[in-house]
């Protein structure tokens, strides 16, 4: 039977998305009038170069700088494949996307290999506020899609992470590309209002309603209507509040504090905590039912150490934009500084490099930015890796031996009394070393009955 040729140009030209054929090579064969237009290229000439030239502005191939290929796998196989990738756009802009490998084989014989490249979000919206999501680690790129699955959704969404990773942008980025962004976006931090006055932050309150309210205040669920609701480190709302929050989310209804007719909102929530959540729902401290209503979609953003390739590109970001916003002149970050910083582990995350870079700025001369303006703060790093030993926990000189019989409330009971002794009762250190608030430090050392300076 005789082997129909197809015009491949005409293929491809039948997909919406970006798309391009690649021969053994690397070379495109074809590529459709979206792939050029996505990546800058004319359509005369793009047939020929390299595709790796095009879509990753690199002379190299993305199987020899650490990304999987998927035209390899296409010529290896008969499957299709999906990979995760960074491309860039004209301007030479990240392009985080999602792109599907299919094998082809010509009239000839020759194996070739299909690519449809799905964008996960506009590049634009992934370097905005204070440049913390910027990157092109597989972890990040993992990140953004699922961040972008969350915002496609109508459910509520938890965002999970430690301290400094940027929870509180990738929270918005999941409400702006939703399909609530020309709504309200509000935000509440629930460790930094008073447990007295979150009720009312959240729900309002009517003239009256308590001593110094001398008139009705709408709260946060009804300035987000139609919109989201950010509710930043949730896991410090008491019980009383998670019962009063789960039944807003359960009917979408709720009233005043001091009031008596119900107010009806349409608020998607949006949450993040740096806590265990099942870890408090089995101690008794966080509502299972209000877990499982909050956690509709659950997003963990990686601490920094697990994306270290990311912080050349965010070190140039955050010193760039510290020269625009302070109207300097140009920084440049010598690649000694920036050695320096890889081998660092960021207990502190991307706030932390920030912090850093600012206090080097401030430091350095001519605008170059050495190893010698880079200063870190070593002792943190070492406390950090001791409060992740659960077996042994070392504090300076001291080992604190723990029996293995011993249950977690025992073993908190004596890691919290442990760093409260090593650090002088200095309840601001332990709690930034435990990843908790100080008020939740409080409550902990009140429960347990601990000396702050035994």
């Amino acid at each position: 039977m005789n082997r129909r040729s197809i015009d491949l140009e005409s293929v491809i030209n039948t997909r919406e998305q970006p798309a391009v054929v690649i021969d053994a090579e690397y070379r495109i064969v074809a590529a459709n009038r979206a792939y050029c237009e996505s990546y800058g290229v004319d359509p005369g000439t793009v047939v020929g170069r390299k595709c790796h030239e095009v879509s990753h502005r690199s002379e190299r191939p993305c199987d020899l700088n650490g990304e999987p290929c998927p035209l390899r796998a296409a010529l290896a196989g008969d499957a299709p494949l999906e990979v995760l990738h960074t491309h860039y756009d004209p301007e030479g802009r990240p392009d985080h996307v999602r792109v599907k490998s299919f094998p082809l084989v010509d009239a000839s014989g020759q194996r070739l290999a299909m690519e449809t490249i799905h964008r996960l979000a506009p590049p634009a919206e992934l370097g905005c506020e204070e440049m913390r999501m910027i990157g092109r680690s597989p972890a990040f790129v993992a990140t953004i899609e699922s961040l972008s699955t969350a915002a496609k959704s109508t459910i509520p969404v938890l965002i999970h992470g430690e301290t400094g990773v940027g929870k509180e942008l990738a929270a918005s980025f999941v409400h702006e590309q939703s399909g609530r962004a020309h709504g309200p976006y509000v935000e509440l931090n629930c460790a930094a209002i008073p447990e007295d006055l979150c009720e009312s932050e959240l729900f309002g309150h009517e003239k009256g309603a308590f001593t110094g309210s001398t008139g009705t205040k709408r709260g946060l669920f009804e300035l987000a209507d139609g919109g989201s609701l950010f509710l930043d480190e949730v896991g410090e709302l008491s019980l009383a509040l998670q019962a009063k929050l789960l039944r807003v989310l359960d009917s979408g209804r709720f009233r005043r504090v001091g009031g008596k007719d119900l107010i009806s909102v349409d608020v998607r929530i949006i949450a993040a905590t740096n806590r265990p959540l099942r870890d408090m729902v089995r101690e008794g401290s966080f509502r299972e039912d209000l877990y499982f209503r909050l956690a509709g979609i659950s997003v963990n953003i990686p601490p920094l150490r697990e994306r270290k390739e990311d912080i050349p590109a965010l070190a140039k970001a955050l010193v760039e934009r510290m020269s625009r916003e302070e109207e300097l002149g140009p920084y440049h970050v010598t690649r000694d500084a920036i050695e320096k910083l890889m081998d660092y582990s960021f207990p502190g995350n991307v706030r932390e490099l920030r912090n850093i870079l600012h206090k080097a700025v401030a430091l350095c001369r001519n605008g170059v930015i050495t190893a010698e303006e880079i200063q870190l703060d070593v002792e943190r790093q070492a406390e950090a890796h001791g409060a992740c030993d659960h077996a042994r926990v070392p504090i300076y000189n001291d080992v604190i031996e723990t029996p293995p019989n011993l249950s977690m409330e025992e073993l908190e009971i004596r890691h919290i009394g442990a760093l409260l002794r090593a650090h002088g009762g200095n309840r601001r250190k332990v709690a930034s070393i435990l990843g908790i608030s100080e008020r939740t430090l409080y409550r902990k050392i009140k429960r347990y009955g601990l000396n702050e300076t035994a």
